[in-house]
């Protein structure tokens, strides 16, 4: 479907990610019980509905071929599709990348 998805974290969750090298999820992962992902197309939007007032952000890459196949793709009240990972955590060897926001 695509050959990366994103994570966006807080300051905080970059910062225990790096330190831990896994990260379960955030609060809203946890409640939910997935890990929240987005393709690139997503990501702005998804910033300006859920982080519009939270500085600065983090946008790790994920790119693992392997990692890819692991997600479930479930359709939004909208309709889009948003990858998420279940019953995993994110490891910090399959980021491919990290930008600032």
């Amino acid at each position: 479907m695509t050959s990366s998805v994103y994570k966006i974290l807080t300051a905080n969750q970059w910062s225990a990610f790096q330190a831990e090298g896994r990260f379960a999820g955030s609060e809203d992962d946890l409640r939910d019980g997935f890990i929240h992902l987005s393709t690139q197309a997503q990501v702005d939007g998804v910033i300006q509905r859920y982080f519009s007032a939270v500085k600065p952000l983090y946008v790790a890459e994920f790119s693992n071929p392997v990692f890819i196949d692991q997600l479930q793709w479930d359709a939004a009240t909208s309709g889009e599709l948003y990858p998420h990972l279940f019953n995993a955590s994110l490891l910090l060897g399959d980021v491919a990348g990290v930008v600032e926001r």
